[in-house]
């Protein structure tokens, strides 16, 4: 069986929408997965979805992630059950909490309590999908008119996978989401990692087999190893040292607290830049693989081995088509 491979979108700085395009035709083309298009402070991810779902034809296509306040269940529902329409039934639902940083300070909304609000947008999002009249009285939210979506998605029900780390939420998906996106997970403690969440699933009565899990590290085949470092290197310090405490928090419960408070100190000192430079060398190759495509492939089977389902994979050839589709057919 062939490996599930996945790619991402930018949701920031420049972007050539033709060549984005472009590129997933190609990895539709080429056999990958699903295409999964990021959200924060920058671009939306379904208009850049719905570009894709005119240009693609296999590929599943994702949300990695959106989050869950900035709009309600009812919209998320909304979004996603037109695109599963416009795209004959290809996507997957990605959901986050994402963090207080943004959540009330780009958005405005208050935060708390997050648990609750996954576990009620979960459900609204699955009621509405499955035709149910929204009758809902939660913690958050109290339905209580018997909507509908006027309009009927090609699935009664869409994958919903989740992004988690504290105990708590990883339960939650454990026991109720179509799969797993881990954060900031050391490929060393990855596959206990895995296991304990599958013993979970397993818990609930679920096949643990059937929660699907996305890698938290990406895998870069790439000649220009110094650039994508650099890149690796500024997002890590950026998570670690300054949007909030969950991912510092995170790392630290890994073992890399020592990491954390030198990266905090450095950018605190020094700024991004300081930052960056003080994310140190085995933290880099703990949290991604960055390198040529021989690395890739036994970074995959690594990840294969700690229980990963889908593997993302970021594929730099120069633009080339044919080169993109000869290191795909490597990996997979």
């Amino acid at each position: 069986m062939a490996r599930k491979l996945t790619i991402g979108v930018n949701w920031q700085g420049k972007i050539d929408y033709k060549a984005a395009i472009e590129r997933a035709k190609i990895a539709d083309a080429a056999g990958i997965h699903s295409i999964w298009v990021a959200e924060a402070w920058g671009r939306d991810a379904f208009t850049l979805l719905t570009l894709f779902a005119e240009h693609t034809k296999n590929a599943q296509l994702a949300t990695s992630i959106v989050n869950i306040y900035s709009r309600t269940p009812a919209a998320l529902a909304q979004h996603f059950g037109t695109l599963d329409e416009y795209s004959g039934g290809r996507m997957i639902i990605g959901l986050g909490t994402s963090g207080p940083q943004v959540i009330e300070h780009f958005h405005g909304v208050k935060f708390n309590p997050p648990l609750t609000r996954m576990k009620e947008t979960v459900e609204i999002i699955n009621l509405l999908m499955a035709g149910t009249p929204l009758n809902y009285q939660g913690k958050l939210f109290k339905l209580g008119r018997g909507f509908t979506m006027r309009f009927e998605p090609p699935r009664k029900h869409i994958p919903i996978f989740i992004a988690s780390l504290n105990a708590r939420s990883v339960e939650f998906t454990a026991r109720q989401a179509d799969g797993w996106m881990p954060v900031m997970i050391p490929i060393s403690a990855l596959k206990k990692a895995i296991g304990d969440f599958r013993e979970i699933a397993k818990s609930a009565g679920r096949d643990p087999a059937a929660v699907a899990v996305k890698s938290p590290g990406a895998v870069t085949v790439t000649t220009n190893v110094d650039r994508y470092r650099a890149a690796h290197a500024a997002n890590v310090s950026f998570y670690a040292a300054r949007m909030g405490t969950f991912y510092a928090e995170q790392l630290t419960r890994m073992g890399f607290g020592g990491d954390v408070a030198k990266i905090k100190e450095a950018w605190n000192a020094g700024g991004s830049k300081a930052g960056a430079e003080a994310v140190s060398e085995r933290l880099l190759k703990e949290l991604a693989y960055i390198g040529p495509v021989e690395g890739a492939v036994e970074r995959l089977r690594a990840q294969e081995e700690a229980g990963v389902d889908l593997h993302p994979v970021d594929i730099d050839t120069g633009g080339s088509p044919a080169e993109f589709e000869k290191i795909v057919a490597r990996l997979l």
